[in-house]
């Protein structure tokens, strides 16, 4: 507004002063008309003046309005507020008025807790002391200490349990015995029945006959060369002692034996003995043994019934039968496994050809095992995956020593035909020693139990009979007892087959007549 008044007094200023310098002729009228415009224009900035406050005092005043209702705005924004805070004050006052009678409950009932705790110490403590006194008159009463009545109702709880114990386990081996025994015995006496064969046991030497004792000193040579040159070339020792019109040949591999033989027995034959002609003689014999392990796995498989196998796999089962394994001949053995596996297959509904097939591979890994490292069931699986064989047969041949799960039921009985070939008296030889360590081994289980007065291993140690004491063993703790045995056996002894338990509990009562 003052810029406006001072524009308006500046136009006026401006007009005056040219009204002056244009019209001086007329200095009196201008002088006149001047005073009147100054006047007019005092008049016109008193006028902005009044008209500028007029306007400030209008916007004091909507200010003041403005600041009013914002004032009573936030008064009122601030008693809602307020209202807000005494309500959430209200709240909290009343919820720690609740926490405060809680805590009062609390500490009541902790108190209570005490007493009760107090009170139960207390009846404890009477309890206990009546406890003693009634197991002081019991004892008193009974004439027996605390541990002498314990060790009695010990003793009669065990007699009780070992009479229902012994009754559950001769229930459970009757009912087991008369579903799976008579079946059992029929298939296995019917299978070993048909599948009789005689077993000669092989040794670790081969002898030679001689026509004559002259023949010792030409096979030794001069300076030994003609000895030295066959064992050289066999890997056999010659043994050439005063048995009369005889050499031993003694080796681990009965290949090596078997090549030694035909060779010695062909030189004598022939009458000619030099390192040449010997090492002509080996080589000769070493075709003829490769002939014979082709013919005897041709006549393996044939005997057998086993079609389909690799040329290869033939040869190999034909050089088992230079194998014995604990004097058995291994080639007579897989093919009577290889049987008997049949027939117990046929008898139960398996498959026949599976189960001959799998019996006669199951030991085939004997034939190279004097060559590679492993185990013969290693060595069998490893050859059998070469040649692509059947998964089931490949398992069947790992699992009959029990090193893997079988997978099929043939399987089971390449086991079960093995076992009973291996263990069938003749089949195979131990040491005296071996065998004599074996039933000590037994007879010292049976007599390391209480109760037991003598032990005899008879049958070749396939049976231990054990003779109690009547008055130590009663007739229900025979049959745990001879389950007792036949479980410690298991666990510590090897043996081939099984062996039986026969527990004797004989009363023998006598008198006389006078």
């Amino acid at each position: 507004m003052d810029n406006i008044i001072v524009l308006v007094a500046a136009v006026l200023i401006s007009i005056a002063i040219g009204v002056f310098i244009g019209m001086i002729y007329r200095k009196k009228v201008a002088e006149s008309k001047l005073g009147s415009a100054e006047q007019e224009a005092k008049r016109i900035i008193d006028l902005a003046k009044i008209e500028s406050e007029n306007l400030k005092k209008e916007e004091i005043i909507k200010a003041k309005e403005e600041i009013m209702a914002s004032r009573k705005e936030l008064d009122q924004e601030i008693k809602e507020r307020r209202g807000e805070v005494q309500k959430q004050e209200a709240r909290i006052i009343q919820k720690e008025e609740i926490l405060d009678r809680r805590s009062e409950n609390f500490e009541r009932k902790e108190k209570d807790l005490e007493r009760k705790w107090q009170e139960a110490e207390e009846q404890e403590n009477k309890i206990g002391m009546l406890y003693e006194e009634q197991v002081e008159k019991l004892q008193q009463i009974a004439n027996l200490s605390k541990e002498e009545a314990k060790e009695k109702l010990l003793k009669e709880l065990e007699k009780d349990l070992s009479y229902e114990k012994a009754t559950k386990i001769r229930e459970a081996n009757q009912k087991a015995k008369e579903e799976a025994n008579k079946n059992a015995k029929e298939l296995l006496t019917y299978a070993v029945q048909k599948c009789a064969a005689d077993h000669s046991q092989e040794t670790t030497v081969s002898i030679v006959a001689l026509p004559s004792d002259d023949m010792k000193g030409r096979i030794i040579g001069r300076e030994g060369r003609n000895i030295k040159a066959l064992e050289t070339l066999t890997g056999v020792d010659l043994i050439i002692d005063d048995t009369p019109e005889a050499v031993v040949l003694s080796g681990f591999d009965p290949l090596r034996r078997e090549v030694a033989k035909i060779a010695l027995e062909k030189l004598i034959e022939d009458g000619r003995i030099h390192p040449a002609k010997i090492e002509e003689m080996v080589e000769k014999a070493k075709q003829e043994v490769e002939e014979t392990i082709k013919s005897e796995g041709e006549r393996a498989v044939l005997e057998s019934g086993v079609i389909g196998l690799h040329p290869d796999l033939v040869k190999l089962i034909g050089k088992l039968k230079y194998r014995t394994s604990y004097g058995q001949n291994v080639l007579n053995h897989s093919i009577e496994v290889s049987n008997l596996a049949r027939i117990m297959a046929d008898e139960i509904g398996l498959d026949p050809k599976l189960a001959r097939r799998a019996g006669l591979l199951h030991d085939i890994g004997k034939a190279l095992d004097h060559d590679m490292e492993g185990t013969h069931v290693e060595i069998g699986v490893e050859i059998l995956k070469k040649y692509k064989e059947n998964p089931l047969v490949i398992n069947a041949v790992e699992a009959h020593h029990g090193d893997v799960e079988p997978e099929s039921l043939e399987a089971v009985l390449v086991q079960a035909a093995d076992a009973i070939s291996a263990s069938r008296p003749g089949a195979r030889r131990e040491t005296l020693e071996a065998y004599i360590k074996r039933l000590q081994n037994l007879e010292e289980i049976a007599d390391s139990f209480e109760g037991v007065e003598k032990s005899f291993a008879i049958q070749a140690g396939r049976e231990v009979r054990i003779l109690v004491e009547p008055e130590k063993i009663s007739d229900d703790q025979m049959t745990i007892l001879a389950r007792d045995v036949a479980k410690k056996v298991e666990s510590e002894m090897d043996y081939p087959g099984q062996i039986k338990v026969n527990v004797i509990r004989e009363t023998r009562v006598a008198d006389y007549a006078k």
